[in-house]
């Protein structure tokens, strides 16, 4: 299916229902892949964010499609929907953080960064996922200045919009605090600038409370244009993942707003730094999720 074919398609076919629950693999990296994958169906969880990383199903690694073939019978076993995320720390660079990114001077740096977000779409086909996630990275001074930064990165999405079209995949690009693209007005502008008919929003409702951005005002303006949700508690100006009930968050209120939209792609729990706790948080999390009707 090539880009012109997906233009005017239905996230909602592609995705599935309304309020899919689902949980991110990097707050389960100190267990198996395919025993996180268990632990998350049996506690009550329909989708799966899968993080591509060096302890579960590095794309890096030689061999990684015969192991992505076992995971995508655990999952169809499971029932469970799949989006891929592509944040992984140090899958690219053992000592710099999200290192190569797309904001890179160096082409040959923003290549190594394209050359992992294709094969993590090439992932996405292979265990059926519909989207693939990723974002801008963390601008540097000696990268130049913001408008040629802007330039450098639409020109790589427009070039990752064709890969991903070319595999009938979508693309949700996440606002980040403290990267380029920070905000969700800002990755709105992004999707202009881009505009392909593949590049949409992944949001993360924590990030707006870190960056100030009104919940209700903010959702209303993004959700149309969102195809992915990232779910945690969080405080203002602090980018620190949570808990629900642990930030200041109304996450209630934004819950509902999200199922009232009818938004149709899969809300997924990410909580990075609670690995040490994993199946603990995955089911105070998931009982939350109950508590409050959107389970």
């Amino acid at each position: 299916m090539g880009s012109s074919q997906l233009q005017g398609v239905p996230v909602q076919s592609l995705i599935g229902d309304p309020l899919i629950l689902g949980y991110n693999t990097n707050g389960f990296a100190h267990h198996r892949l395919k025993d996180a994958i268990r632990i998350l169906a049996g506690l009550g969880y329909r989708a799966l964010a899968l993080t591509p990383d060096v302890h579960h199903l590095d794309v890096t690694q030689s061999g990684w499609e015969t192991e992505a073939k076992e995971i995508a019978k655990i999952l169809d076993d499971f029932g469970m929907i799949r989006v891929v995320e592509t944040g992984a720390r140090f899958v690219l660079d053992a000592y710099w953080k999200h290192r190569p990114n797309l904001l890179e001077a160096d082409s040959k740096d923003r290549l190594v960064r394209r050359d992992f977000l294709i094969r993590c779409m090439d992932l996405a086909n292979q265990i059926g996922s519909p989207l693939v996630s990723f974002w801008s990275g963390t601008p540097k001074p000696e990268f130049g200045p913001e408008e040629v930064l802007w330039d450098r990165l639409a020109d790589g999405c427009r070039l990752l919009s064709e890969e991903a079209a070319q595999r009938s995949l979508l693309i949700g690009f996440e606002p980040e605090p403290g990267m380029l693209i920070e905000t969700t007005r800002a990755g709105l502008d992004l999707v202009a600038k881009v505009a392909h008919p593949v590049f949409k929003l992944t949001l993360d409702i924590g990030h707006l409370q870190c960056m100030g951005e009104p919940l209700p005002e903010t959702l209303r303006l993004g959700l149309p244009n969102t195809i992915n949700i990232h779910f945690e508690d969080m405080r203002f100006g602090i980018h620190d993942h949570l808990p629900p009930g642990e930030g200041e968050m109304d996450l209630v209120g934004a819950m509902t707003q999200i199922r009232d939209s009818g938004f149709p792609g899969p809300v997924c729990v990410e909580l990075s730094r609670h690995s040490h706790d994993a199946v603990a948080t995955g089911r105070k999390t998931f009982d939350w999720f109950r508590f409050n009707g959107f389970a």
